[in-house]
């Protein structure tokens, strides 16, 4: 297993590589990394945002037709209203759930999840007869 070196650049450092991005004197972070032998790829990027030199990071411009963009609007909704249903679903959820336990307290059954497999178990064997006589 090879161990590499971390290293470490001074406040100093970063600075002087920022100015030199602002004043133009280096045209780019990676004409910049190529300088000075930055290894990481992100490095600069990192000290900019850092420095709140936020002007001075690429901007990513996207074109879209205008069909995409309506696209993409609709499945922005589609993604609320989907969000907003799951939500509806899980409130009614925990109050079944809630109405269930109370039922069961009512009726004097101790062993909630007993009960709820003798459900289950009872309507599989309902849905098995109602597909035999389907089938009949």
């Amino acid at each position: 297993m090879v161990v590499k070196d971390q290293i470490r650049y001074s406040e100093a450092f970063k600075l002087q590589v920022i100015g030199e991005l602002e004043s133009g004197a280096l045209g780019s972070q990676e004409e910049a990394r190529r300088k000075y032998g930055i290894g990481g790829r992100t490095t600069i990027h990192k000290w900019l945002r850092r420095y709140g030199r936020n002007h001075l990071l690429s901007k990513v411009i996207r074109v879209e037709k205008p069909e995409e963009r309506d696209q993409m609007k609709a499945l922005k909704r589609r993604i609320r209203e989907l969000e907003k249903a799951l939500a509806d679903s899980k409130v009614k959820e925990l109050l079944s759930e809630a109405h269930f336990e109370i039922l069961c307290e009512r009726h004097g059954e101790k062993d909630i999840a007993g009960v709820k497999k003798k459900i289950a178990e009872q309507l599989w064997r309902e849905q098995l007869d109602a597909e035999a006589e389907g089938r009949e």
